[in-house]
């Protein structure tokens, strides 16, 4: 159902935190008010915030604009209302309230000549797709970009490459372009990033698209027992959630399998199922992970520098994915 915006669930006995049992989806269709009546046989599944909310587009020419209030936001507003619920249901505010710590800038970067690939690999010492995700150790952004195999999206012209970054301390002023990341059109983001390469400034037949994300990071933040609620809260009997928000012993947030595992999770919960979601993978614990990760050091050269911005390769096993 598209144009659809869930505001509140109801329950078969309002007030009693031991015993959840939904009975009504309340929502708002078109500009008209609805119910969804749940019957015995169904589940009600439940994906909490989102990381990605209130994100806006800026150009190559201009910034993004200024993201408007969380409070518009359906799916921050929909965590809100179940939270007075049941105890059982998390605090959203601690993690939707808190925008100058969870935000940051991503851009991706479109060029139609090699020129900046073939002097980017002659930096790094990384073919596109062979190196990992190199931070610039002196931006005052914390400027990382990520290089990936080319032709990184289907149907993707010969001539043209494609890379993704981002900053985590968007407000603050750039090193060679002095003002603030979120100020920042496209070409000055590439600027900057071409000021820690110690390219020339020029502009390399690229488009930047820069990205404001105030949630991206907001999964990350501090928390205190209680804030994330369980997959499926105590005393529910055919309600779960899902998402970068819900509880997960030992797993790892702003990965798919995160939210997947948590959608597993309910659904073998709630319909009582023998087949449960794999364990959790640990590869810090993998002898052979270790061994790679060692290998890396060693000959790729961690922290080189070749005169411009100091650079670090985070080697590390990641599990990327887009939310």
């Amino acid at each position: 159902m598209l144009d659809v915006k869930v505001t509140a669930l109801t329950y078969a006995s309002p007030g009693q935190a031991e015993h959840i049992t939904v009975q009504n989806i309340h929502m708002v269709e078109a500009g008209w008010t609805g119910v969804i009546h749940v019957h015995d046989h169904d589940i009600v599944l439940v994906t909490l915030g989102s990381m990605t909310s209130s994100s806006t587009l800026g150009t190559n020419e201009t910034p993004p604009a200024v993201s408007p209030s969380h409070s518009n936001d359906g799916s921050w507003e929909l965590w809100k209302s179940l939270a007075h619920d049941s105890p059982h249901f998390g605090n959203p505010n601690n993690f939707c309230d808190r925008v100058p710590e969870s935000h940051w800038e991503s851009f991706t970067v479109t060029l139609k000549s090699p020129e900046f690939f073939n002097s980017l690999t002659a930096f790094t010492r990384n073919k596109p797709g062979t190196g990992a995700l190199t931070t610039f150790a002196d931006s005052n952004w914390l400027m990382s970009i990520v290089v990936p195999h080319q032709p990184h999206f289907i149907s993707q012209p010969p001539d043209v490459q494609v890379l993704w970054g981002y900053g985590l301390f968007p407000a603050r002023e750039g090193n060679f372009v002095h003002k603030p990341m979120r100020e920042c059109s496209g070409k000055e983001i590439f600027a900057e990033l071409l000021g820690h390469l110690g390219l020339p400034q020029k502009p390399y037949s690229s488009i930047t698209i820069p990205c404001s994300m105030p949630y991206i990071t907001s999964q990350f933040l501090t928390r205190g027992p209680g804030d994330r609620p369980e997959v499926i809260p105590k005393g529910s009997t055919n309600l779960a959630f899902m998402g970068q928000f819900v509880e997960i012993p030992q797993d790892v947030v702003f990965t798919v399998e995160y939210s997947v595992r948590s959608a597993m999770m309910a659904v073998c919960g709630l319909m009582g199922l023998k087949k449960q979601p794999r364990s959790v993978y640990k590869g810090e614990h993998d002898p052979r992970v270790l061994a790679k990760v060692l290998k890396a050091m060693v000959e790729d050269g961690v922290g080189h520098n070749s005169g411009s911005s100091r650079f670090e390769m985070n080697v590390a096993p990641m599990n990327l994915g887009v939310i």
